[in-house]
């Protein structure tokens, strides 16, 4: 098993980084992300909490050896579990692969909250455990290594797509004149 963590510090309110999460996709700096449907939403009227579980599309490359022997497209499949809690100021999402998930798990948790010490900051955290399954167990190793390097580099390219994301988020929130 692998394990991967990252951390950065969004010059920006939680409430600002939080709505512009929903806003993350299309994105051109992340062509890899087809589509995302909502499947199921429910909102806690004594608490304001909002539940949102997503489908994500994604198309990945998939080294063609790997094409051959599982007989797979390159169209995979991810629950994402998201819940936004305004009280606690915490946007927390949860997400695992369902095409080839026997083969590797990856489960992702990415944590939004207001900066304890600077409200007019948000701190972001994302981790993933990445388990190659039984059936490769011969290759786990090397199947784990290489997830986790297109992990980080699908991480990098996400946070950065995410800060246009954002960039445009904030002119558009911006009172007009």
């Amino acid at each position: 098993m692998k394990f991967f963590k990252s951390t950065h510090e969004y010059s920006y309110e939680w409430n600002l980084v939080s709505a512009a999460q929903w806003q993350k996709y299309p994105n051109d700096d992340c062509p890899h992300v087809c589509h995302v449907d909502v499947l199921n939403r429910q909102l806690d009227p004594k608490t304001g909490v909002l539940t949102t579980e997503r489908l994500i599309t994604v198309k990945q490359n998939i080294p063609t050896i790997i094409k051959k022997i599982l007989g797979n497209s390159s169209t995979q499949y991810v629950r994402e579990i998201s819940i936004i809690d305004p009280e606690k100021k915490t946007l927390t999402m949860r997400s695992i692969n369902l095409t080839l998930c026997n083969l590797l798990s990856v489960e992702e948790t990415i944590v939004y909250h207001e900066h304890p010490d600077d409200k007019t900051k948000t701190q972001f955290t994302q981790q993933a455990a990445i388990k190659a399954g039984s059936l490769v167990s011969g290759w786990s190793s090397v199947l784990e290594e290489f997830s986790l390097r297109r992990f980080k580099q699908n991480a990098d390219v996400g946070r950065a797509g995410f800060n246009k994301v954002l960039e445009r988020f904030v002119v558009m929130a911006e009172p007009k004149e």
